[in-house]
Formats: C-alpha cells, structure tokens, sequence
C-alpha cells in the first residue's frame, strides 16, 4: 500500500461481518450491517499538543480494533476498501 496517514489518522481494513446467526439463519448481503471490527493497516506519527510534541499513538499496525458504526471515512486504495479515521474514534483493541 502507498498511502501514509498523517497525524493521529489510523487505515484500517474491516473485518467481514458474520453471515450466519448464532441460531444458524443465513444473513443476505443486503441485509448486513457495516463492520465495526478491523484490523490496523497503517498509524500516523501522532498528534501534536499546543507544545509541539509529537503524541505516539496507542494502536499499532496489526491491532484488532473496535470503533464506532458510523467512525471514518471509506476510501478505496490500491484496489482495496479500507476505513482512514482519528484514533479517537476507535473505542478499543480486542485481545
């Protein structure tokens, strides 16, 4: 992937969402919600305070996160959907 994020933005690659119930129904496509599960792909260097000092972000590449169903912005980069947001909209790494 050629793309850097900046600041405190972090890509990530959502997970599919389960196509099965728990009671076994098959979900159709249409019918899926968005992911809210993904995997980090990319961090930015970290945002800066009114200082100037640079804050490393708690994510790291390779994190399972959480965030929120309406965090991001769905972008498409080399043939692939990803999600670019602030770390703050991630509410959590699963694990």
């Amino acid at each position: 992937m050629k793309f850097r994020p900046l600041h405190d933005r972090v890509v990530i690659e959502p997970l599919d969402a389960e196509t099965k119930t728990a009671g076994g129904i098959i979900i159709p496509e249409t019918a899926k919600e968005k992911p809210m599960q993904g995997k980090v792909i990319a961090v930015g260097p970290g945002a800066r305070d009114e200082s100037g000092k640079v804050h490393k972000l708690d994510v790291k590449k390779g994190d399972i996160v959480l965030y929120g169903k309406w965090s991001g912005t769905e972008v498409k980069i080399d043939g692939e959907e990803l999600m670019i947001m602030k770390e703050s909209d991630i509410m959590g790494v699963v694990g």
